[in-house]
């Protein structure tokens, strides 16, 4: 079988990402020209960590976005005559380059890499944006009131984080409990803290402006509504908002384990931050607690929460290839990158056809890379405010 060699690898993946190319041109020179008005992102730049971070997340972003246009075959479509193929092995029949080689049901690696990134883009950063909701909205209760609210909310934190990481997971993905209803009551609790954590929000900040309070709710209820019976009840008229079930169980499961961390951070910052003279002006003032919480407290928070936020994606990224490489992440032909390095892991795959592990454990590592950068250039940046 015929092979483009190293130089034609390199060129052709270089080509197959054009779009990521010309959205990181598009990126970089908004950057430039708008730097003092893009605040934080703009600060970034002012690092080579930052840098680095941004480029690296914004690589794999694009890579996600433009999955369709980049890989030149859908992850699961097999091609019998590229069983275990080289990097580089030409298609004889078509004439089309496996730019990495074909896995041992004889598919594209480079197409499942490129659509791997797209799964866990969808479910990391998701995940890790409802658990950071779940956490602020128990832990700023919990570190402004205090006595028995706190110990409450904190024996409960603490129950669920007594508990092993794998453990809990393989308890709540195993293929016994996926078949329940637990998953999809779990997500109908946990998917209604967003949209209940807005309608707070914007209550608070509007109680005297109807105006605004009434359209900000019909948006929240009516996107909220969509979203909610889209992810769990599966019941979209339009078929846009729609989450397959192995899927929704992985997604539970992170949000469930992740939430506890973030709410014992925000207690700990809002225990700190409600000592502070402008929370004791807005309590003079006759504010409401929930307002103190979101307006005063929550904002003089989001630097700790921003850097936190990007390293636990990070370790959700991590998790999700862990749980794939344990059989308890998507189905079997799911080119999500934990499937995949367990596919290519075996001892027969891993001595002959290393490719086939190498390609998505590599991706893996530099997107968790970049996260890392980007959270370190983050805490450089709160550190000079």
């Amino acid at each position: 079988m015929e092979s483009v060699g190293i130089f034609g690898i390199i060129i052709g993946g270089l080509a197959r990402f054009w779009p990521v190319w010309i959205a990181l041109v598009v990126l970089i020179a908004c950057v430039v020209k708008w730097k003092r008005k893009l605040g934080l992102l703009g600060h970034l730049f002012d690092s080579m960590i930052g840098i680095a971070g941004v480029l690296i997340c914004c690589f794999w972003l694009f890579t996600a976005i433009f999955a369709d246009i980049i890989a030149p075959l859908d992850p699961r479509v097999q091609v019998s005559i590229m069983k275990n193929a080289i990097p580089g092995a030409v298609n004889p029949e078509t004439g089309m380059v496996f730019l990495l080689g074909g896995d041992q049901l004889a598919r594209d690696v480079f197409s499942r890499m490129v659509y791997g990134a797209r799964i866990v883009l969808t479910i990391a950063p998701a995940a890790t944006l409802i658990a950071l909701l779940v956490g602020i909205t128990l832990g700023l209760p919990a570190g402004y009131f205090g006595r028995r609210v706190d110990q409450v909310l904190s024996f409960l934190a603490n129950l669920v984080l007594a508990f092993p990481v794998i453990l809990l997971f393989y308890l709540l993905v195993t293929p016994g409990i996926m078949e329940t209803a637990i998953p999809y009551a779990m997500a109908g609790v946990l998917f209604l803290v967003p949209i209940v954590f807005f309608c707070t929000l914007f209550y608070t900040r509007f109680t005297a402006r109807p105006e605004k309070l009434y359209p900000y709710l019909a948006v929240t209820l009516i996107l909220g509504s969509w979203i909610y019976a889209g992810l769990v009840f599966d019941a979209d008229p339009l078929g846009i908002v729609s989450i397959e079930p192995n899927e929704l169980n992985i997604f539970v499961a992170v949000v469930f384990a992740s939430s506890p961390g973030v709410f014992r951070i925000v207690r700990g910052l809002a225990m700190d931050i409600k000592t502070r003279d402008y929370v004791a002006a807005a309590q003079t003032r006759g504010e409401r607690p929930w307002y103190i919480m979101l307006w005063e407290m929550l904002p003089n928070a989001r630097g700790p929460l921003i850097v936190d936020t990007c390293l636990r994606i990070g370790y959700t990224t991590i998790l999700l290839g862990t749980l794939g490489f344990f059989g308890l992440g998507m189905g079997p032909e799911s080119p999500d990158w934990g499937t995949a390095i367990k596919d290519g892991s075996q001892v027969a795959q891993l001595r002959l056809y290393f490719w086939q592990g190498l390609t998505p454990a590599l991706a893996l590592m530099s997107l968790v890379l970049g996260l890392n950068l980007l959270a370190d250039s983050m805490r450089e940046q709160s550190l000079k405010d």
